[in-house]
């Protein structure tokens, strides 16, 4: 007895001796603490969690390996082969910019420096540094072939800024949130500027601080995807952290003194039931109004306007820019998110996310000055707008205001078994627009059955003219399976349903002439419209060897409403010199179902008409009778041809590039076209127009972690070059003039660089950005045939400086046009008859006029430019974390 006693305690012993305690902390991709996180030791129950500090103790076996897990985040596992651990883990989705990407395959994921497909990956970090006030124009000055910019002239547009990638408009790139297609936004734009007959998703509604990081696929992707994706796809992966919430407070004002900001958003994360995780947003945003106006030119608005020069005269003596309001809109801003997890087992998983945004937008129409709007015409506007006598009255500015409601809600389930892994979900998403009309009045000459004047006198001066509402509901079956160390399988399907209304406004807004600088929508272009599709894809990727990746896609999408339509895409990776420099190419097939928006809208729109003033045309419809006695055809799905060649390198550990070729061809390329005059006026229509073609150089490059004294350096150069934008075929009809073709193949730069420079030293951060915009060129509406005009390439200086008072507490100074550089354009002759017309103020002058309605919009022309007007801002925000 007393031998096996012995024995025993011998075992024990050197069990004891086997055991080795290690230490460490675990925190977060953003270096904050973790605590309550789980380290168990793999293959027993001997487990502890992390303190308040993040930091942990236990005691394993030699050889053993810890397991680190925490709701919300990704599980690491780590070999016990130092009494010191410390360990970084990543959210679930919210992982370092070279490890793995899901957008662009629908196989399993992989690693975005492996990828057969060029994506850029941009953190929530990089986001906040441009200090910018939105989502989308902080990508704005992240990517090069990302471009948005207000337009000078607002109506509805001032709710949903254009933006596009690689110049092909707004409605050719696919927005995903957490992989689900968003939904469209209602509005369409109309007017002369960039977009003109397209619509988008509202990307600006997203609040920044929900947002873990924007995986920007830069590739046809329809075959993946389905329609929209022509020119790419953006997938806003959301956080998903239950815990390091933070506060933000901005604040923001112009170098003029307008345009103050002050904006609050809180970020934070619980724990739901012992598996379960939730991450909400809350973002509350107010932006007052910047106005750059330009001076008048009498001579000009007296010709435009059949006035007395000396009228003209005394009024710009007064009012030199003739009280135009020219600038960023008046807006307000109340976004809500929420993003969610719970695993049912240790297989399935439940998610779900959902986000609700209110816009109020203030914004105005051009001023109707009394030389314009005349008592001689319509002697009670001095009681509309004045005290009754004549003195008093000096004219009226209409006001615009749009209500914009935005919501997009997600519920998923993922299993996976026998190593399927199975998506289900559906999601559900809407945005409408309500608008409003003030100071203004229908200046109709329409009469009741006594013979009394219904409007003129009697108008009301505040008008309801509608507004529209979109939604669709998207269910999803998404399957996948790594077959072998070889061979990944994935299939799914899609159906959709859309719902498209044009609400019909009050009868004062439309009638006759309605309700003046804002037609409402009249009973006749009001209604409802609906349809669906049903869609589905098949995926194989082949890892022929370790390094080299053949991946095809197959999709087919049958729509209720103008049939089917069947892509393909084919993508390959060649990996060598030890993973150190990867060759990448796809060829595809795509395309693009016309929008709701543009099959049904039918309207009364007012536009400035050079040398005429503000003039009413009007849009009919593809579907509409009189579309039918044009001889209008219905619209048809845009197909496209995508190809894509590229070299990534990874030369060292700390610094990589890529460069990526691209062309994409657009046939039967859907256009809203010049207003033609008809027998039912002047008019404008959507038409499947030309084809085009679209070809240019993307180019990332990085070099980070360069010693300079106590701090590291890093820089980064990132750029876009298009060789082509055109239009390679005959319109098929004569509704597409030079400035159309301006505002869709010359209106974005030509070439767009970014060069930035970030520096960490201590509890200090800067960063400073230059971006480089191209030369753009127009050829505006009204503008002689023998001029254009080119907006000068300009560089826009950035700078950031950050300081870490705590761990908890940080203040961010951000410069944003440190320069005050601002749009600066000139005419340029096409011919020696051009070169004569400039050689002749006078003839130099009236031109000038006509392209900016005599100087209203002096920086920016009429049309607009490629960056903002309001010149230096200067933005400061303080950060809190719980």
């Amino acid at each position: 007895m007393k031998k096996i006693a012995l024995l025993f305690l011998l075992l024990n012993v050197s069990f004891l001796f086997a055991q080795k305690e290690i230490t460490g902390v675990v925190k977060d991709n953003s270096g904050a603490a973790l605590p309550g996180v789980n380290i168990i030791e793999k293959g027993t129950n001997n487990g502890v969690s992390t303190d308040i500090d993040g930091a942990y103790k236990i005691k394993v076996k030699d050889g053993a390996t810890l397991v680190f897990s925490y709701v919300g985040f990704s599980k690491l596992e780590k070999e016990a082969t130092s009494s010191t651990i410390d360990v970084v883990l990543s959210e679930e989705g919210g992982q370092a910019l070279d490890e793995i990407v899901v957008t662009g395959t629908r196989t399993a994921p992989r690693s975005n420096t492996t990828t057969a497909l060029p994506i850029d990956v941009i953190s929530s970090k990089d986001l906040a540094s441009t200090g910018q006030a939105s989502f989308d124009k902080a990508l704005q000055y992240k990517i090069p072939s990302f471009n948005t910019v207000q337009t000078p002239v607002n109506d509805a547009t001032s709710l949903l800024d254009p933006y596009e990638i690689r110049n092909m408009g707004p409605s050719r790139t696919l927005i995903l949130i957490n992989g689900k297609r968003k939904n469209l936004s209602s509005l369409l734009y109309v007017q002369t500027s960039p977009g003109r007959g397209e619509t988008g998703a509202d990307i600006s509604a997203i609040p920044t601080d929900a947002i873990e990081r924007v995986e920007i696929l830069r590739d046809g992707a329809s075959a993946q995807y389905g329609s929209d994706a022509i020119a790419g796809v953006m997938n806003i992966i959301l956080k998903k952290s239950a815990a390091n919430g933070s506060v933000t407070v901005r604040s923001g004002i112009t170098s003029e003194g307008d345009g103050e900001m002050l904006g609050v958003s809180l970020n934070n994360g619980t724990t739901v039931g012992t598996k379960g995780f939730l991450n909400y947003t809350v973002d509350f945003s107010k932006v007052n109004l910047s106005n750059r106006p330009g001076k008048v030119d009498a001579a000009g608005d007296a010709g435009d306007f059949g006035a007395s020069l000396s009228d003209v005269q005394a009024f710009l003596a007064k009012y030199p820019d003739a009280g135009n309001i020219n600038g960023a809109p008046e807006t307000t801003a109340a976004k809500f998110l929420i993003n969610g997890g719970s695993d049912l087992s240790e297989n399935t998983q439940l998610y779900y996310n959902a986000a609700y945004v209110y816009k109020k937008v203030n914004s105005f129409a051009n001023y109707r000055t009394p030389y314009w709007r005349t008592l001689s015409d319509y002697p009670f506007l001095k009681d509309f707008f004045g005290d009754g006598t004549p003195a008093s009255y000096k004219g009226y500015v209409p006001t615009f205001t749009g209500d914009l409601n935005d919501y997009n809600a997600t519920l998923g389930y993922k299993s996976k078994m026998n190593g399927w892994n199975t998506d289900v979900s559906i999601t559900t998403g809407g945005n409408k627009q309500d608008y409003s009309v003030e100071n203004s009045f229908n200046r109709s000459n329409i009469k009741d059955s006594n013979g009394q004047n219904v409007y003129l006198e009697n108008s009301p001066i505040s008008f309801k003219p509608g507004g529209t509402s979109f939604n669709h509901i998207v269910g999803n079956l998404d399957i996948s399976k790594v077959l072998s160390d070889k061979v990944s399988i994935g299939f799914g399907s899609e159906f959709r349903t859309e719902n498209f209304e044009v609400i019909e406004g009050d009868k004062a807004s439309w009638e006759g002439i309605g309700a003046d600088s804002f037609a409402g929508n009249r009973p006749e272009n009001s209604g409802k419209w609906n349809r669906y599709n049903l869609g589905g894809y098949l995926d194989l990727a082949y890892d022929v060897t370790k390094d080299f990746l053949i991946n095809g896609t197959v999709r087919h999408e049958q729509y209720s409403d103008f049939g089917g339509a069947t892509v393909w895409k084919l993508s390959s990776r060649y990996k060598f010199a030890e993973d150190k420099i990867t060759l990448r190419g796809s060829v595809s097939t795509g395309f693009r179902a016309p929008t709701l928006h543009q099959i049904y809208t039918q309207k009364s729109q007012y536009s400035f008409v050079p040398g005429s003033g503000i003039q009413v045309s009007g849009i009919i419809n593809n579907v509409s009778p009189q579309a039918r006695i044009l001889g209008i055809p219905r619209l048809t799905p845009e197909k496209s041809t995508n190809v894509t060649v590229g070299v990534g390198a990874k030369p060292s550990k700390n610094f990589n590039f890529t460069v990526d070729y691209y062309n994409i061809k657009v046939e039967d390329r859907i256009i809203l076209g010049d207003k033609i005059d008809t027998q039912f006026g002047t008019v404008a229509w959507f038409e499947n127009s030309f084809d085009s073609r679209t070809s240019g150089l993307d180019v990332v490059a990085n070099y980070n972690n360069v010693l300079l004294g106590a701090g590291k350096l890093g820089f980064n150069l990132s750029g876009n070059v298009t060789f082509k934008n055109e239009r390679i075929s005959p319109v098929k009809s004569n509704n597409f003039g030079q400035t159309l073709e301006s505002l869709m193949f010359t209106s974005r730069p030509v070439t767009k660089w970014i060069l930035g420079a970030n520096y960490e030293i201590g509890k200090f951060g800067f960063s400073l950005n230059n971006t480089y915009f191209g030369k753009t060129t127009f050829d505006q509406d009204g503008l002689d045939a023998n001029l254009k005009t080119e907006f000068i390439p300009k560089i826009v200086t950035d700078l950031g400086v950050t300081f870490s008072a705590s761990d908890k507490l940080t203040l961010s100074l951000n410069v944003n046009n440190l320069l005050n550089v601002l749009p600066e354009w000139k005419f340029v002759a096409e011919n020696a008859a051009g070169t004569a017309l400039l050689n002749d103020p006078a003839k130099v002058k009236n031109q000038y006029n006509l392209i900016t309605f005599n100087g209203r919009y002096d920086k920016t022309t009429y049309d607009g430019s490629h960056f903002s007007q309001l010149g230096t801002m200067f933005n400061l925000s303080l950060n809190y974390k719980f």
